[in-house]
């Protein structure tokens, strides 16, 4: 059994169906732990309502007697915690749900899985791995010139959000080196694909585009980022959980550094192409709007370590996956339309009920 927390969020359930999916996971059961706040969306996953192997738990990580159940129900093998709140906007005018989430969210998963590793026959110890999903965010901002981050970059976060998982990546540190959890962290750079919630950049240029309502850009636009196809992520953390090393760090990234302009320009030209507008370019909706506070000028991994001691590197080019993108959210416009209204939130209403536990 795998423990996989936050598995109703965008690279949460992208995870869950890339492993059920893949060979490797065939004989492998999932419990999918989730609080479902508005992120949350188990309609992802709708499609795995018959598969006996997968299990679906709302519960909150900071939960810890609900925690402590759960894994003395189902005896994992291991924990992959994906469970964030993950907006910078949100962190900045609501940082509390961070700190509760991000930090003692995952001291109380390392709590659990302390106690109940320590529990384990000597094997089972052995094998037991609890692998931290984090961001490239906690390493700050680079200047134009600057090599990208590697895993040896020192922690200088600059939002809550951002704050919050370098302290959490701390925390799964030091679990490692006080009590021998045999933990991974993997820090991966901006995430895109399907199931993207839509306050995100490219899931917010796609639908906004289509609704023709404003592109927003902050500032002047020449943000750069490193871009990972939601699909590669996946892989990545698959090759991390199998063969990675307890204690040891892997960035996981794209190698596609683009300022978000160029990922606006692309996007509308793309649609362009794919959803034409009767009239002009999707590219007469962008808008350039106040810069938000602290805002890191360029993120770039280094992603060189796991590509030499696991093997791992992206399937997909910016191009590419990018085309995916699009492509799936047009193919897809009652998902879309169903989270943008909220309906979403009723549907899980009615599968689980308010404040159901599993």
């Amino acid at each position: 059994m795998l423990f996989v927390t936050g598995g109703a969020g965008f690279i949460g359930s992208n995870f869950i169906l890339d492993y059920l999916s893949a060979s490797d996971g065939q004989d492998d059961a999932i419990l999918n732990i989730d609080k479902l706040t508005y992120a949350g969306n188990p309609y992802n996953l709708a499609g795995l309502a018959k598969d006996s192997r997968y299990i679906f738990s709302q519960t909150d990580i900071g939960d810890q007697t609900a925690i402590t159940q759960l894994f003395q129900q189902y005896r994992p093998r291991a924990i992959i915690n994906f469970a964030a709140e993950s907006h910078v906007d949100r962190s900045i005018h609501s940082p509390d749900e961070f700190i509760r989430t991000n930090v003692n969210g995952t001291f109380n998963l390392l709590e659990v899985a302390r106690r109940y590793r320590a529990e384990l026959a000597a094997d089972e110890q052995a094998a037991f791995r609890f692998l931290h999903v984090s961001t490239d965010e906690v390493y700050g901002t680079l200047g134009p010139d600057d090599a990208p981050f590697s895993e040896t970059r020192p922690y200088a976060p600059n939002s809550p959000y951002s704050a919050s998982k370098a302290a959490s990546d701390h925390l799964v540190r030091a679990y490692h080196h006080t009590y021998g959890l045999p933990t991974l962290t993997t820090n991966c750079s901006n995430n895109y694909g399907p199931f993207h919630f839509p306050e995100k950049l490219i899931p917010l240029v796609i639908t906004n585009a289509l609704d023709d309502k404003p592109l927003p850009i902050y500032g002047d636009g020449m943000q750069i980022r490193d871009w990972l196809f939601v699909s590669d992520h996946c892989t990545a953390i698959r090759k991390v959980l199998a063969d990675g090393k307890p204690g040891e760090t892997y960035n996981i990234g794209g190698w596609n550094e683009k300022a978000n302009i160029d990922v606006v320009n692309t996007l509308c030209d793309m649609l362009d192409q794919l959803s034409p507008k009767a009239t002009g370019s999707y590219r007469d909706q962008i808008t350039f709007i106040k810069d938000r506070p602290g805002h890191d000028r360029r993120y770039a991994i280094d992603a060189g370590k796991i590509q030499r001691e696991l093997g791992w590197r992206p399937a997909e080019t910016f191009e590419s996956g990018i085309r995916k993108t699009v492509e799936w959210y047009l193919r897809h416009p009652t998902w879309v339309a169903n989270v943008r209204s909220g309906a979403y939130l009723n549907w899980m209403e009615r599968q689980y009920g308010a404040g159901s536990s599993t």
